[in-house]
């Protein structure tokens, strides 16, 4: 555990406070290594106490031995090896996932190689899944809150590397949503690699409990509550990710902390009635690591939670229509006709028609390739004075499913 933990906090320490990427950009680098603290101290605190700190775990020997006028334990030596094992994966792992700070003249603005991004999802998804199982195994007075904080400073630390999906349903929703950010064929290679975490993450925790669980779904709820349950919320979560962690404007700072707290909210609120997996990841290594007849339950949480973040999909496409549309800039963007009013071409997704204004609409159209152009006039502060053409709630279903 203490290994596990310090590799998490100086992992993620690397991440948000000393990497190019982030180091002296953000202002979320203290909420993310704080919830480091708050992951460990719930989720391993029952099994070595969170120490995390050579310092601490010293500080801690020697207080006991002067309580107790009892010699020193040696505990402190341990616990320092372990923490500092920790610090060196944490090191290694590090430059797998942030190969530009090793590369002069590299910055990370290029994009981040496949290898990087697969590492990033499986480092994410294993603490994640590893805190999950660790705070229910050792009935943890705060569990949804432990679980919550895990994911967030992981996605505080890797975002900007893989997007930080750490679960194949939000992997789906953001595919789904078909903007470019992630491929399908990126996205299943997402999956395995998460898939995988989970395995690892559940022999973890069962050999550092000496537990295991009993069945994916509660004794007490039928498939139907643990449908609903699990739709609701898995879409919720997946939703939450694609409007403020995908979007053209999105949450540059808290994005972490909204996307972690729909899991305090799901854990809260269903964990009784279907356990409040949310996650196909999650879901895999409870089942496979509780009674071996019961491990099919995965299959139909899996099919849920996968159904949820295409619905997720869905719904964003409905609710944030501005993300679908490309704009298309001029030579000369800044150009201004005789009445003031600027050119303005818009491409929106799916369609045909191309808005142009301007006198030189006809050439810029002639000039693009365009199938059909339709002339809309503009006022001098850009708004459009005609309305613009609208898609079918049902073409939207149609172009998901």
């Amino acid at each position: 555990v203490e290994l596990i933990y310090t590799f998490m906090l100086c992992f993620v320490i690397l991440n948000v406070a000393c990497s190019k990427m982030h180091a002296g950009r953000n202002q979320f680098y203290g909420l993310a290594i704080g919830f480091v603290i708050i992951a460990a101290a719930y989720g391993g605190g029952n099994i070595s106490g969170a120490c995390l700190n050579p310092a601490v775990s010293v500080a801690i020997d020697v207080n006991t031995a002067m309580i107790t006028g009892s010699a020193l334990t040696g505990y402190s030596l341990m616990y320092t090896i372990s923490e500092l094992l920790g610090a060196a994966l944490a090191a290694v792992l590090f430059r797998l996932v942030r190969p530009e700070d090793y590369t002069k003249g590299d910055d990370g603005s290029s994009g981040y190689p496949l290898r990087a991004k697969l590492v990033s999802e499986f480092l994410g998804t294993y603490m994640l899944v590893l805190t999950v199982g660790l705070n229910v195994l050792t009935n943890s007075v705060a569990g949804a809150f432990s679980i919550s904080a895990s994911l967030m400073c992981m996605i505080f630390a890797l975002g900007t590397v893989s997007g930080a999906h750490f679960n194949p349903a939000v992997t789906v929703a953001v595919v789904a949503s078909r903007r470019g950010k992630c491929s399908p064929g990126e996205g299943a290679k997402y999956m395995v690699a998460q898939l995988a975490a989970g395995i690892l993450a559940a022999r973890t925790y069962c050999l550092l409990t000496g537990d295991t669980f009993t069945s994916l779904k509660p004794a007490d709820s039928d498939w139907g509550q643990v449908f609903v349950a699990e739709l609701i919320f898995t879409a919720v979560l997946a939703f939450i990710v694609l409007s403020v962690a995908t979007v053209q404007s999105s949450l540059s700072e808290y994005f972490g902390l909204a996307i972690g707290l729909c899991v305090t909210v799901g854990g809260c609120a269903i964990g009784g009635i279907s356990g409040g997996s949310l996650n196909p990841a999650v879901s895999l290594a409870i089942a496979s690591s509780g009674d071996l007849r019961a491990v099919w339950h995965f299959i139909p949480y899996a099919f849920i939670e996968l159904s949820a973040g295409a619905m997720a999909a869905g719904l964003f496409y409905v609710t944030q229509p501005s993300e679908f549309q490309t704009e298309w800039m001029g030579e000369d963007p800044a150009a201004e006709d005789e009445e003031g009013a600027g050119v303005l071409m818009k491409e929106a997704s799916g369609l045909d028609d191309v808005v142009l204004e301007g006198p030189e609409a006809a050439f810029k159209a002639e000039k693009l390739g365009l199938p059909s152009v339709q002339k809309a006039s503009f006022d001098l502060e850009g708004r459009s004075t005609q309305k613009s053409k609208s898609t079918s709630l049902g073409r939207c279903a149609g172009w998901f499913f």
